[in-house]
Parts: structure tokens; sequence; C-alpha cells
């Protein structure tokens, strides 16, 4: 006979916690209902078969009318209990008194109603599972055997301990019992490991993300020691320098006006190298765009800002992205702006089509637009397409440039995922 799944008390426990979590996560997050709830309206379905086919064998059995009708009547008390007692215990996933006394209930009645008609038999193959089902696997084992012993009571009681069927009735019953058992047991034990496999899957995926966290955190207080120290040796020095030449010049202006120009000459390039040091730094600082959604986000706000502010027709292909660190996220968003900025100064464009994708272990971006475009083999003295080339070669990734006059300009850029 078919033994389901058992549930046991520390598997109801985790049922009830991983409910518990699973309510305060935002809808999206929630994982969907386990196979078992999702598919549990097939056994109800079974057991509503087995009880009306049990019926009919009774009502068709050649035992007295009273028997039948009270081996009815008590078949039907199981259906009520079952959904009175039994169905709670097994859709809200707990064993407790209520569960204890549906079995007793149970065999009480089952046993009054093999003895009433032998036909009853034939609905252990519906209770058998149903008893599985609503207790411990010890209780269900012992519950179990006893409903299968029934037939021999209902025997014994009426025709004695000589009964020739017990030579046949006992070995079968032993069979039945051994079986019953073995299957619930074998069965209760690949769902309790399944479900251990599961927990360990949850664990992994939540151990991932908090060393994915970790790692950022960490990443980012590298950085911001980074910048701590180069400021304290760029920026904060040439700032000193600065203030030291200004206070020397306004003490020079009235009495040495050459001693001032040239003073004034040094501040004005200790000006410009503080300038240029903090455009590098700032080139290598996590964007705030970044900090607040995903690369995504950023790419796609970036576009739709440029369809806002300028005449230019933007279409945004985005497909998800893998992981990537923060360095390489900030090289692919800033390389978007700076293209799209370019397009913007120089492209005089009406369209353009931003891509940005994962494929063969790479993230692709791709700034095309329909513009004048330039030629690719001239050198050019702007800061804007060199810095993205380095920025790309800093993080592994290149930076790929097609253009030609009239034929519009084609920015690729590939960071390794």
């Amino acid at each position: 006979m078919g033994t389901p799944p058992h549930r046991t008390g520390a598997w109801h426990l985790g049922r009830r916690r991983a409910a518990a979590g699973a309510a305060d996560l935002p809808l999206d997050q929630q994982r969907p209902v386990d196979i078992w709830d999702r598919w549990y309206w097939i056994w109800e379905l079974y057991f509503a078969v087995a009880y009306l086919a049990t019926i009919a064998l009774i009502l068709i059995n050649d035992a007295e009318d009273a028997a039948k009708l009270v081996s009815s009547a008590a078949l039907t008390g199981i259906v009520v209990a079952y959904l009175l007692l039994g169905r709670r215990s097994v859709r809200d996933h707990e064993t407790d008194g209520k569960g204890y006394l549906f079995g007793v209930i149970v065999l009480v009645l089952f046993l009054t109603a093999v003895i009433a008609c032998s036909a009853t038999g034939y609905a252990l193959f519906a209770i058998c599972p149903m008893a599985f089902m609503t207790q411990p696997v010890g209780m269900a084992s012992a519950l179990t055997g006893l409903l299968v012993l029934t037939p021999v009571v209902s025997v014994v009681v009426h025709n004695g301990f000589g009964d020739p069927a017990l030579g046949t009735l006992l070995p079968m019953s032993a069979l039945m019992i051994l079986f019953g058992v073995f299957i619930g047991r074998w069965i209760t034990k690949v769902i309790e490991q399944s479900k251990e496999r599961a927990d360990l899957i949850e664990k992994l995926e939540a151990s991932q993300a908090e060393v994915a966290r970790l790692s950022r955190e960490a990443g980012t207080a590298a950085e911001r020691e980074r910048l701590a120290r180069e400021i304290h040796d760029t920026l904060a020095q040439g700032f000193t320098s600065i203030v030291t030449l200004t206070q020397a010049i306004e003490s020079e202006m009235d009495t040495d006006q050459v001693a001032a120009r040239r003073h004034l000459s040094l501040a004005a390039r200790t000006a410009r190298e503080n300038l240029a040091e903090a455009r590098a730094m700032v080139a290598a600082l996590t964007p705030s765009a970044l900090a607040a959604g995903t690369l995504e986000d950023a790419i796609r706000r970036q576009a739709d800002r440029l369809g806002e502010e300028s005449a230019l027709r933007v279409n945004c292909v985005i497909s998800p992205l893998p992981p990537l660190g923060t360095a390489a996220e900030v090289v692919v968003l800033r390389a978007a702006q700076e293209a799209l900025t370019n397009i913007v100064k120089h492209a005089r464009a009406s369209t353009v089509e931003l891509r940005l994708a994962a494929s063969g272990g790479v993230v692709r971006l791709m700034v095309i637009d329909d513009g004048a475009g330039f030629d690719t083999a001239e050198p050019s003295d702007g800061f804007g397409l060199r810095g993205m080339r380095a920025r790309a070669e800093q993080v592994g990734g290149s930076l790929t440039i097609r253009s030609g006059l009239s034929d519009g300009t084609t920015v690729t850029l590939e960071v390794p995922a």
C-alpha cells in the first residue's frame, strides 16, 4: 500500500520557521509553496475515491443489512474525524494531541467497521497513508501494524482461532505490516534527506550573499583609506602650498612685483596639478548612481535623462547581468556617461541605441549613434576616450571604437564578468 512522506516534529518546526521568515519578505522574494502543499489535493481525492469504493464493496457484500449499516457508519465516522482533526494536522504541518486522538479514533472505528463487514478491509489502502500523514513515524508504524491486524481480529471474533483462513491471513498481514512500515520509513528518510539538502542550499546561498556583502564593504573601506592617503599626500599638500604662495604674493604685491608674479605662476601651476589629481581620484570613486541601485538601473537612468534633456531618440536594451565587482561597475557606468556626453557634444546624431548584456564570460556595453562620426586614425587631444580606454584596461577589459565620417559611431566596452 502506498505511504506518503511523513511530517516529523522537526520537519513541522522547520516548516513553521520557514513560513514565519517568508512572511517578512517582499512578495517577489518569498519562496513558492512546496510541492507537498501544491499537490496535496491529489491525496484527498484519493481518500475520497477509496472511501466511495469501499462503501460500494460493503453494499454489495453478502453481510446482513445491519452489519453493512454499522460498517458504513464507522467508515463515515473516520471521514468526519479526518475532516475535523486529521486534515488540520496535515495541512497545518503540526502533530499534537488532536493528531494522537485522531489515530485512536481511526483505530477504534476501523476495527468496528471490519468486524461488522470484512469488505471494509480494502479501506486500508487509504487509512495507512493517512496514519503516516498525521502521526510521528514511530506512532504511525505502530498504528499501521494494528490497522492491518484488524481483519485477523474480525476472523477470530466471528469464527474463533480454528478458522483455516487464519493460515493464509496471518502471513499476509505480517507481510503487509512489514511492507507498509518499510515503505513509510524509507520515504520518510528520503524526505528528511531532501529537506536537509534544501536547508544546506539555503544556508550556502545566505553565506554567499553575506560574503558578497562583506567583500563589497571591505572594498569600500579600502577605497576610502586609499582616498584618505591620496588627499593627504596630494590635495592637502597642494592647497597648503597655494595658501603659502598666496600669502607671499600678498606681501610682495607692493615691494617686489617680479617675485609676486613668480609666486603667482607657481600658485596657478599648483592649482592645475591639484585639479588633475582631483580628477584622477574622482574617476576612481564609486558613483552615487551605483550606491543607489544596480548597474542596470544606473545605465537606464542615464539613457532616460539623455532622452529628456535632448531631442535624441534613445533606445535602451538591457539584459540581466551576472555579479560584477565595484571597479568593473564603475568602468561600465563611466564609459556609458562619457559616450553619451560625446554624442551630445560632437555627433549631431538623431538616434542613440544603448545595449548592455552578458555573453561569453564578459559584460558588453555598446553605445551606437547615427551621427557624423570621426576618423579614429587621427590623434585626439581629449581626455574622454583615453580615460575610457585606461579604465577598461585597469579591470582587464577593452574598449573598441568603430566610426567613420557620416557613418555614425559605435563604442564597445567589454569587461570580464
